[in-house]
């Protein structure tokens, strides 16, 4: 089995296809009017237009109404990151940290109010987690 992606449903196609290109540098693959996927090494961010979700089942997911998923990415500098999405981000959650595991992370909401953390390993333990993977 292949971890191969993960979805967000929105009411705000557009808004947020652009506001996942800016943080991640990556142009999105537009492929049908309510859907699109930002291709990365590691794994695919997918969005969905909610017009999507009945094809999957009635109700089985609605926009903007995540509450225990966080969209993580690692940087090479999270203190640049932070630097360079502080124009952008509206709602931040965690200034630039140094977390109990190792990572140094910020952690903003999206425009939908889905948790995104960026992260740097830092640590002698967290850079051997993370050696080896892409980044």
């Amino acid at each position: 089995m292949e971890f191969a992606s993960v979805r967000i449903i929105t009411d705000g196609l557009d808004r947020l296809v652009g506001f996942y290109e800016t943080v991640t540098g990556v142009t999105a693959q537009r492929l049908n009017p309510v859907f699109a996927e930002i291709v990365m090494p590691s794994c695919t961010l997918a969005i969905g237009h909610s017009q999507t979700v009945p094809l999957f089942g009635e109700g089985v997911a609605r926009a903007a109404d995540n509450h225990t998923v966080i969209i993580e990415f690692r940087v090479a500098d999270v203190d640049a990151e932070h630097a360079r999405l502080t124009p952008l981000i509206e709602d931040w959650v965690q200034a630039p940290t140094t977390m109990p595991w190792g990572n140094r992370s910020i952690l903003f909401r999206d425009p939908d109010g889905n948790l995104v953390n960026l992260f740097t390993p830092v640590t002698d333990e967290s850079i051997a987690r993370f050696s080896g993977r892409a980044a």
